[in-house]
């Protein structure tokens, strides 16, 4: 049975719907207290240092953030990462198509509101900004929701793991002068923190000077640990990827990461027929369908599915449990900070993208709580919802658009 609402404590039905209400269930007869408040800045971050990848030079990070309030004053917080720029359009799309719908509502009803939220953006962008905009409200709702009943994230979504979850050390990013053996040095300083998996940028140079730099790392970590191989759309064509690939395959990298544009699902396909590398990719990919495509397609044998982007955690469900379906496993990109709970409840995800430090992700220097490593694998939190807050100093030193 649907719920109803509760009036008695409105002057009338329409003072009752807006701006909150209360559900009544009829199973329990309590009510629900329902979502008042939808609010959204943008921050900008500069980085501690320029860095570069295959494709893009960076000197700063814009995050789109967000939290829902209900009636009884319980926040939950979303967030999503920008890009370079842009991070006010993730916002506008926030505050002006979404909030709408989730504002009176029962956060708990998080599968209905996705979907009308999809509905409601759907002239406006089905990936991409709005995407991302959705994905960040829909974090906030599962982290209000386990905040109000006083479960960690990964608890209530049904744990797998226990206590910790494996996790590989990203970086590898280029930098000016930066030398192959502060390349080595960087990926020793991983292992030394017993990370068994690493992850390094490749794609900005020749294929010479790429091999130079893989071997360098193998080299460094030895041929027990796991290096994983990021070309963040480096190439236009197989022939030109092969050139370079062909040269890695002699150092076991466990996965070539991104080597066409998201869009050229053939050439990943293609590519994945041709080397003995598995290709892994999809982490600027939004909803379950587009995810369904690439494994239709043989075009990756892991899928590197990111909530933020993806249409949020209620997305990042279904696309899991479809790979699931293929024999495919997820680990998701960036933010280790919510994939921690999302690899600590999903089977056959595997790992955690985690940043040691803030010079590459500094989402990190937005939050008042930073994730425990213990034996190079993530330790799970114990405090309820997300089990970190914005760090309100941080957020308004950085923020370029007001809590609106």
């Amino acid at each position: 049975m649907q719920p109803v609402v509760c009036y008695e404590q409105y002057a009338s039905p329409a003072a009752a719907l807006e701006p909150h209400r209360r559900v009544l269930h009829h199973d329990t007869g309590s009510a629900v207290s329902v979502i008042s408040h939808v609010e959204t800045c943008t921050v900008r971050v500069p980085l501690q240092e320029p860095l570069s990848f295959s494709t893009r030079h960076v000197v700063a990070r814009e995050y789109s953030l967000v939290r829902v309030r209900d009636e009884d004053g319980v926040v939950g917080i979303g967030f999503s990462y920008a890009g370079s720029s842009g991070g006010a359009v993730v916002s506008t799309a926030v505050r002006e198509l979404l909030a709408g719908v989730v504002v009176g509502e029962d956060p708990y009803r998080v599968e209905g509101l996705w979907q009308e939220m999809y509905q409601e953006a759907l002239l406006h962008g089905r990936t991409g900004s709005v995407m991302r905009a959705l994905s960040a409200v829909d974090i906030a709702l599962w982290d209000h929701n386990a905040r109000a009943v006083g479960l960690p994230l990964w608890r209530m979504l049904g744990g797998v793991h226990r206590e910790s979850v494996p996790a590989y050390a990203s970086g590898g990013y280029y930098r000016g002068g930066k030398t192959l053996e502060a390349l080595a040095d960087e990926v020793r300083g991983y292992v030394a923190q017993d990370f068994s998996a690493v992850k390094i940028k490749v794609g900005r140079l020749g294929p010479a000077q790429e091999e130079e730099r893989v071997a360098a790392v193998r080299a460094a970590v030895g041929p027990d640990v796991l290096v994983m191989l990021d070309a963040n759309n480096a190439w236009t064509d197989l022939p030109t990827a092969l050139r370079t690939i062909r040269r890695f395959e002699a150092y076991d990298p466990y996965w070539i990461e991104e080597p066409f544009s998201p869009d050229d699902l053939d050439n990943h396909a293609r590519l994945a027929r041709s080397t003995p590398i598995p290709v892994a990719t999809g982490e600027i990919e939004a909803g379950r369908w587009r995810h369904k495509e690439l494994l239709d397609k043989e075009a990756a044998a892991i899928l590197q599915t990111d909530a933020a982007v993806a249409g949020g955690i209620t997305e990042f469900r279904r696309i899991s449990a479809t790979a699931a379906s293929y024999g495919i496993p997820v680990a998701p990109h960036w933010f280790h900070d919510l994939h921690v709970h999302l690899v600590g409840s999903t089977p056959g995800a595997t790992f955690v993208e985690y940043f040691t430090d803030s010079s590459v992700l500094n989402f990190r220097d937005l939050v008042d709580t930073q994730l425990e490593v213990r034996d190079g694998r993530l330790v799970l939190p114990t405090t309820p919802g997300l089990g970190f807050g914005f760090d309100d100093a941080a957020v308004e030193r950085y923020r370029t658009t007001p809590w609106t």
